[in-house]
């Protein structure tokens, strides 16, 4: 794989999202991964009660996630990156367990929602760029026994992911109608980033 990044400066990763690492490195990128650690079900219930729109709760939790990493790695570029998935006016969380997937899943199903994700550079602990895009995705209505083996499927890999699916794998069975770009959907927007890093000299042009 060609590696694009020019060595004009450190760049690194301030999330511990596989799928994120994975659409940087597919891209060529060389960086560093130091994830966040920063109260993140705080910080949403915080912008929840202030009533926050969704794109800008998408931002400030991934600025609050590169900021935080920024401080203690002044002299590199941090990129952090937050997604938030809405449906009918709320928003929804990462379903941990088997029983919170499956009513994430039935929540959904027969409905359409939104997925936001927005990425934020930073350095020395000041944001220097933001984007944010948004999906919306339709899932169809699902009979119980196709549930039933879906969850038996890939229940255990699930844990944690927005949503409770993967739409690159057997997640795009649940869906009828996608709206949006691919890399937003898996979490991070990517072609802007890209498009930034060059003006900033850090990638090849």
């Amino acid at each position: 794989m060609a590696t694009l990044t020019r060595g004009t400066a450190d760049l690194v990763l301030a999330s511990a999202s596989p799928t994120r690492a994975r659409l940087l490195r597919d891209a060529g990128l060389v960086f560093r991964i130091v994830p966040a650690r920063v109260d993140e079900p705080a910080l949403r219930a915080g912008l929840e009660h202030d009533g926050a729109a969704t794109p800008a709760a998408a931002c400030a939790l991934a600025a609050a996630k590169a900021v935080q990493v920024s401080r203690g790695h002044p002299d590199a570029v941090v990129l952090g990156a937050d997604q938030l998935l809405e449906h009918r006016g709320r928003w929804l969380g990462k379903p941990e367990t088997p029983a919170a997937l499956r009513g994430q899943i039935e929540t959904l199903a027969g409905t359409s929602h939104t997925l936001t994700s927005a990425v934020a550079a930073c350095r020395g602990g000041a944001v220097l760029w933001q984007a944010v895009d948004t999906a919306r995705l339709a899932m169809r209505p699902l009979g119980e026994r196709f549930l039933e083996r879906y969850l038996a499927a890939d229940a255990h890999d699930l844990a944690g992911s927005v949503g409770g699916y993967r739409l690159e794998g057997t997640g795009s069975h649940l869906f009828s109608a996608v709206e949006g770009d691919w890399f937003t959907i898996m979490g991070l927007p990517l072609l802007p980033l890209l498009a930034w890093l060059r003006q900033q000299r850090m990638i090849e042009d």
